[in-house]
């Protein structure tokens, strides 16, 4: 077994880390760079964010590398670069992850390419395929523990990229798709649809990311978990809804909301549980607390529409969250 799964099967479920954007658009990131490049420039400030990551209770830590691949580089010419971006991301991780007495895994993050497949686009599958082995290869040389794929909305290019990480490692790897389209992906794939097709291509966990909405990503896990059997099953939702104010982007979610998220996404089959866009260590923090039993479930409803709700809460489990600790204030 890799440690990965060990490591799963001996705490039952993993806490994920939340954004990155937003912790480095505080550190001081301007909108338009690329935020890869601050694995070279600014490698510390880097780290920084991982540490309060697992500071806040993260098991698992997402590289700095999303967007790190040849066809995104390419918007800010360093698509020369992908190696020694990526090597050094996953390095600004590992450094954060080895400086605590317990283990946290580096996952090393594969986002989207930003172009269709072939016919719908210009890409091939081939050449798909090679930018994320190009990718998954770097992450590997820097020493990440996994391979997450994360974002994506249609199955050939999820397909491409596994295939593309599998001929570059021997690392597990992990998919998950953004459902933010009522309750679909962009390409019209479904959670079902999903965790059929994938689970056939037997890959190490999946599950959903991102999305338009906390009861879009709940519904997807459920759909997923009920097709896979015991894979591993991912949830990262995005902190509530995003508000625009005055060209300031801003979300909703406090963290006592995605924390009753994460007691939802974990009666629905999530054992591994983030977050991502607009979530901060304090998100993570109030989840993983929650999640252990030391903080009660946050009093707050499932939102509109989910298919997780407080009746199908395991009474014991619930119970057990009120017992333990205080309310912490939001």
């Amino acid at each position: 077994m890799t440690v990965f799964r060990n490591l799963l099967d001996a705490k039952g479920y993993l806490i994920l880390d939340g954004a990155m954007g937003t912790q480095l658009f505080d550190a001081g990131l301007s909108s338009g760079d690329a935020p890869e490049f601050w694995n070279l420039d600014h490698p510390d400030s880097v780290s920084d964010i991982h540490r309060s990551y697992v500071a806040a209770g993260s098991d698992i830590v997402l590289t700095n590398t999303f967007g790190g691949n040849r066809q995104r580089l390419r918007l800010h010419d360093l698509h020369e670069r992908v190696a020694e971006v990526n090597t050094a991301g996953a390095k600004c991780a590992r450094v954060a992850a080895d400086e605590v007495d317990r283990p946290v895994l580096v996952a090393g993050s594969m986002g989207p390419t930003g172009e269709l497949l072939e016919p719908l686009g210009t890409l091939s599958v081939a050449d798909t395929e090679a930018t994320f082995a190009e990718q998954a290869e770097a992450l590997a040389a820097g020493g990440v523990d996994l391979i997450w794929i994360e974002t994506l909305s249609d199955l050939p290019t999820v397909e491409a990229a596994l295939s593309g990480a599998r001929r570059a490692t021997d690392l597990p790897v992990v998919a998950t798709l953004s459902f933010d389209t009522a309750g679909r992906t962009m390409m019209g794939l479904t959670g079902t649809e999903a965790g059929q097709r994938l689970s056939e291509l037997g890959i190490d966990g999946m599950g959903a990311n991102c999305g338009a909405n906390l009861a879009d990503t709940e519904a997807a896990v459920a759909d997923i978990r009920a097709e896979v059997g015991n894979l591993p099953v991912a949830s990262k939702a995005n902190a509530g809804i995003p508000i625009w104010d005055r060209s300031v982007l801003s979300y909703d979610g406090t963290p006592e909301v995605l924390a009753a998220h994460a007691c939802r996404a974990r009666e629905a089959g999530a054992n591994l549980i983030g977050a991502c866009c607009g979530s901060t260590p304090a998100h993570i923090s109030m989840m993983a607390e929650v999640l252990a039993g030391r903080v009660p479930i946050p009093d707050i409803g499932p939102p509109e529409g989910t298919r997780v709700n407080e009746a199908t809460i395991d009474p014991d489990y619930r119970q057990s969250g009120r017992r333990s600790g205080r309310r912490r204030q939001g």
